[in-house]
């Protein structure tokens, strides 16, 4: 493979790698959850909210702790650093599940948060020892709920799982195993769970 084409590679390697980073994918993931409440669009706000406390102020605070060099970048890449910010990222996401209950949040939105408050705690749990691909869980998850949640018109965001996934080894943030057990853990786990707890509690 010529300069050219490895520059090429990288490039569209990057790109996907920050067009479908976690809090992006996540954040869209919870502004969609209330698309089956009755009051939806008007319902979107409480999908917001839950992005503000899941998403935005842990990617905030993670910034923060880059640019004081605790952390060496905002994809963790340290797989030592990822448990801290993961408990980080719980902590707030707790907070949020306090503020969403006390707002009267729909119940959709209820279970989407707490499907993703389990695969932080595997993820954190997981971390110290091997370095699951995070944007493989994240993209891989948000595509089955959605065509779970949506229907089978949605089946061709399944696409975003290798092309995420390629991103990921191309860039050597991870290994094929890491973006394989990153994939399974969000499709079959993490949205299994947000299944159950639908059946559960909708």
């Amino acid at each position: 493979m010529d300069q050219t084409a490895i520059q090429s590679r990288n490039r569209a390697a990057r790109w996907l790698t920050e067009a479908f980073q976690p809090p992006v994918v996540v954040t869209l993931l919870l502004l969609a959850s209330p698309v089956v409440e009755a009051g939806f669009p008007g319902a979107v706000g409480y999908g917001a909210l839950a992005a503000l406390f899941v998403c935005v102020l842990p990617l905030v605070v993670l910034l923060g702790l880059v640019r004081l060099g605790k952390v060496t970048d905002h994809h963790v890449s340290n797989r030592k650093q990822r448990a801290p910010v993961l408990l980080m990222a719980l902590a707030s996401v707790a907070a949020g599940l306090l503020v969403l209950q006390a707002a009267d949040a729909p119940r959709s939105v209820m279970v989407m948060v707490l499907a993703i408050v389990g695969g932080i705690v595997v993820l954190a749990a997981v971390s110290p020892f091997w370095k699951i691909s995070g944007h493989a869980a994240a993209v891989s998850s948000a595509a089955v709920i959605s065509v779970l949640m949506l229907g089978p018109a949605w089946l061709p965001l399944l696409l975003l799982v290798p092309a995420v996934g390629w991103s990921r080894v191309v860039l050597r943030a991870h290994t094929l195993a890491q973006v394989v057990a990153g994939s399974l853990f969000g499709g079959l786990v993490m949205a299994g769970l947000w299944w159950l707890l639908r059946g559960w509690l909708i």
